[in-house]
């Protein structure tokens, strides 16, 4: 089975159930703070990575003969499950624009945590070191994306981001 298959719950959610419930949320998922520093060169690293776990997965089969193909199962089928639940709750921030219900209750980055273990899933069901290694790429650099994100909530929202961030972990 090809592990183009894999791909389409992603885009259906990221782009389709984002669109689908605030149009206005896909302008916002979309938008990327300005970035400083090793920011800049991380930011290359996201988007270069991101467009290799896409093509690269679209070349890999999926292994269903195999142990790890009931372990990738689950944990692919919880990143969905963690991205459907993110994405809705993206799409609705309260009126000051902070995210704070769902699972912005529990980590301020659900979305990237819910790519990592989608993609780990991948990892699982392909058996693919070399997109484990991609997954790793997307996630370091993603970090300094998260932490460039968080630098303009600071500045955007001031100090009710940060008695937000002192309450929720960055990630879980």
């Amino acid at each position: 089975m090809s592990g183009f298959l894999l791909l389409i719950p992603l885009v259906l959610i990221r782009y389709g159930l984002l669109w689908s419930s605030n149009k206005e949320s896909l302008k916002r998922a979309a938008f990327f703070p300005p970035l400083i520093g090793k920011e800049k060169t991380a930011f290359w690293f996201y988007q270069i990575s991101t467009i290799f776990l896409f093509l690269y997965l679209c070349f890999l089969r999926i292994n269903i003969d195999s142990i790890w193909f009931y372990s990738g199962s689950v944990v692919y089928s919880f990143g969905i499950l963690l991205c459907i639940v993110s994405i809705l709750n993206f799409a609705k921030p309260a009126k000051n624009g902070i995210n704070l219900k769902g699972l912005y209750r529990v980590s301020r980055n659900p979305i990237y945590v819910s790519y990592f273990i989608y993609f780990l899933g991948c990892v699982l069901l392909t058996q693919s070191l070399i997109l484990f290694a991609l997954v790793i790429i997307f996630q370091i650099s993603a970090h300094w994306i998260i932490l460039s994100e968080e630098r303009w909530c600071v500045k955007e929202f001031g100090e009710e981001y940060i008695n937000y961030m002192e309450k929720v972990r960055r990630y879980i």
